[in-house]
């Protein structure tokens, strides 16, 4: 792939918010999988599906298979489908994500594609539900299933796309987007859109954070400088 400049995004809480939708889903398929309602689910902040179910199962004393979770995403990505209007009714895409993709995808040499620790059908619903899939190649995506941490879900991406980690950057919004891209070799910009502050992306080693992606200008400035 001759790209100049790779830009990997993470979803949730970076480009979208479901609003409590996306938990919903994954309680419904968590329920339909283990015929268990969820009492309570895992920490999900930057994890990825195989993790968050894996302990999630733990804390209602069930045992994880490779099997389970097969059978889990494809429940969780049937739910995003069937729900689709729901979701558009009640989430959105987060300020200045929708003009910032379609500025980038304008310029030549540079490609976008998503970091995510959701499942591939999920995240393909959720972009496309807010027009964001038009810009990004996701045949070059990595995503749940790919890989349980985050640090290899980037260098799957990397491969995936043939480029050098020196040719990408990273936009996410947790800890672990920033360690996953550092451990990488990939630049990374912080985004304080989701439920970790400024300093704490810092502190977790971003040195370039912002407030949101409202400002698309100063957010090309930093992405292609």
């Amino acid at each position: 792939m001759s790209a100049k400049l790779l830009v990997l995004w993470d979803i949730d809480h970076t480009l979208v918010d479901t609003r409590g939708v996306g938990r919903e889903l994954w309680a419904q398929a968590f329920e339909e999988v283990t015929g268990r309602p969820m009492r309570q689910q895992a920490r999900i902040d930057g994890s990825t599906e195989p993790v968050i179910l894996r302990e999630t199962l733990e804390l209602h004393g069930l045992q994880d298979t490779r099997g389970q979770f097969e059978r889990f995403a494809e429940a969780l990505g049937t739910a995003h489908v069937r729900r689709t209007a729901e979701l558009r009714e009640r989430g959105h895409a987060l300020p200045g994500a929708p003009s910032l993709l379609a500025a980038l995808a304008a310029r030549d040499g540079v490609v976008q594609t998503v970091v995510t620790g959701n499942i591939r059908a999920a995240a393909e619903v959720k972009l496309a539900v807010f027009g964001l899939d038009r810009h990004l190649d996701l045949t070059i995506g990595a995503f749940g299933e790919d890989a349980d941490g985050r640090p290899e879900l980037v260098r799957t991406a990397l491969k995936r796309a043939q480029v050098l980690p020196a040719q990408a950057v990273l936009l996410g919004d947790t800890p672990a987007d920033v360690r996953g891209a550092l451990d990488g070799g990939v630049r990374v910009i912080g985004v304080a859109t989701g439920r970790t502050n400024a300093d704490e992306l810092r502190t977790a080693g971003a040195t370039t954070v912002v407030e949101d992606l409202s400002n698309t200008t100063q957010m090309l400035e930093l992405l292609t400088r």
